[in-house]
């Protein structure tokens, strides 16, 4: 059935859909555009996996609410549209739209562009909102008090679907200034490895094994490692199985902690701070207790190298790791860019230490940016200056 959303502006025409038929209809349509908007409205407070709410899409003359909870809907249709090479899809960080769509549909939308990265590129800041970038391109304010709504009660009143779909009507009028920009500038190339790693089927795959990544831990010795890299499998498996939050299982603290101290009997898990009392005798004490042991068992050579972490830095590297995040902030203030497009902090320690650290930087169109400047730098070729009250970067003759 197709209800008109009474607060829903007049062009483009907005509609709801809750029926495969109107569906297939709507995005057969959408199949005649040049270009489409979209976005989600999902809810992940409680579980592991996001649980999808609401999907938006817009067109040059209609959009869409799609209602996915609605009895009986089928998504083959949008998740077609979204398969279709033929119609470029346009989001605003999409990162988590896409761990959606390749949960439910097991393939990523093609091809696509992501405007808070053209807007990174742009020289918009790091990770410009929304709000924010609406704002300033298209002049318009959006009535942020539905933000935080909860997406998966029904009926969606009309306050809640007209901050819905502005989430693409603005969208549209975005992506078409951030192309002119983009053009006028000639860096639509910049966005290529961007886009590519978006669209990685590798980017959304959790390897429980790699998790203890994401662990901030001061990390010792091998033993340590080995431990922080089992137990850390283990909670994310656990997560993945009950459908539930990492922190439900273990908070990242109680993780390192865990690593750290090594506990090996049920009373050492008693002697842990920031593990609830009376975890020893449960199930989730028992399989710490079997992690530890399945941790201290690794072999050593399997083991990666825990120097490297930012905590294990030298005195001398963190000084150099300091003054190249300064020159990075000069250099993306000369060329207009995000920061954070450029180089990550743990990407400017990598150099700090190791000169042929395998990180973007170092690659392509930000090597020359600033990749090759950092590393004469960081070797007293160039150096940072003031030319009349700016800091500049400045390469010293030989």
């Amino acid at each position: 059935m197709l209800k008109q959303n009474a607060e829903a502006p007049a062009s483009p025409a907005v509609v709801t859909l809750t029926t495969t038929a109107d569906l297939a209809a709507f995005c057969e349509r959408m199949v005649a555009e040049e270009f489409i908007t979209v976005d989600t409205e999902f809810l992940r407070e409680t579980t592991y996996y996001p649980k999808l709410c609401l999907i938006q899409v817009a067109g040059a003359e209609e959009a869409a609410l799609i209602d996915p909870l609605s009895d009986g809907i089928d998504l083959a249709p949008f998740f077609a549209l979204m398969a279709n090479s033929k119609v470029l899809k346009v989001f605003h960080a999409a990162r988590q739209d896409f761990e959606i769509l390749i949960q439910l549909s097991g393939g990523l939308p093609q091809p696509v562009i992501d405007t808070q990265i053209a807007a990174m590129v742009c020289g918009f800041g790091d990770q410009v909102g929304y709000e924010a970038i609406v704002r300033k391109l298209v002049g318009a304010q959006i009535d942020k008090s539905s933000q935080f709504t909860d997406w998966s009660r029904r009926p969606l009143t009309a306050k809640q679907a007209l901050y819905a779909i502005s989430d693409v009507t603005h969208l549209r009028v975005v992506y078409e200034k951030l192309r002119a920009q983009l053009h006028e500038t000639g860096r639509e190339g910049w966005l290529d490895d961007e886009i590519a790693l978006l669209v990685a089927p590798s980017t959304y795959q959790v390897d429980p094994e790699e998790s203890y990544r994401r662990i901030k831990a001061r990390i010792q010795n091998k033993r340590q490692m080995g431990v922080l890299m089992s137990i850390a499998a283990w909670r994310e498996r656990e997560a993945q199985n009950r459908n539930v939050p990492r922190g439900r299982v273990l908070k990242d603290e109680a993780l390192a902690e865990i690593a750290i101290q090594m506990p090996q009997k049920p009373e050492d898990i008693n002697d842990l701070r920031l593990v609830s009392k009376g975890t020893a005798n449960s199930s989730v004490g028992a399989a710490i207790l079997k992690s530890v042991a399945h941790g201290l068992a690794r072999d050593p050579k399997s083991i990666p190298d825990f120097k490297g972490r930012g905590e294990e830095m030298t005195p001398a590297q963190q000084a150099v790791a300091e003054v190249l995040k300064l020159a990075l902030k000069v250099a993306c203030e000369s060329e207009n860019v995000a920061p954070k497009l450029l180089a990550s902090a743990a990407d400017i320690d990598a150099i700090a230490v190791n000169d042929d650290a395998q990180v973007a930087l170092l690659q392509g169109w930000r090597r020359e940016v600033f990749g090759a400047m950092a590393l004469d730098i960081k070797h007293g070729k160039a150096c940072i200056g003031l030319e009349n009250g700016r800091a500049v970067l400045i390469k010293r003759s030989s």
